[in-house]
């Protein structure tokens, strides 16, 4: 399972593990178990609930698929607009813009 993806969206966003558990709605010590891979094999629902505060699918949770499977659409842009209110980095900002390039 991507854990790397679970890390890299948490700081992307500003979260801490704490508030990633509670905007999930699982306690912090089910987070941990995940991160740390103590828990080999989460319950499904739990994954849906990480994904959605991170706006992930999952997917994006699937380190199996290294390359992109298609090209951007409109909801690959709407999730990287709607980061839970937090601003956009440059980053996530020029990734934005290549997004919005390459749409017809």
């Amino acid at each position: 399972m991507g854990l790397e993806k679970i890390e890299e969206y948490k700081r992307k966003l500003g979260l801490t593990s704490a508030e990633l558990a509670e905007k999930a709605g699982i306690p912090k010590t089910t987070l941990d178990k995940i991160l740390s891979g103590v828990t080999k094999d989460p319950k499904l629902e739990t994954l849906k609930a990480i994904a959605r505060v991170l706006g992930l699918t999952l997917d994006d949770f699937d380190d199996t698929n290294h390359k992109p499977t298609h090209e951007p659409s409109y909801e690959d842009i709407k999730k990287l607009i709607a980061r839970n209110g937090k601003e956009m980095s440059q980053d996530e900002k020029m990734e934005l813009i290549k997004m919005l390039s390459t749409l017809e």
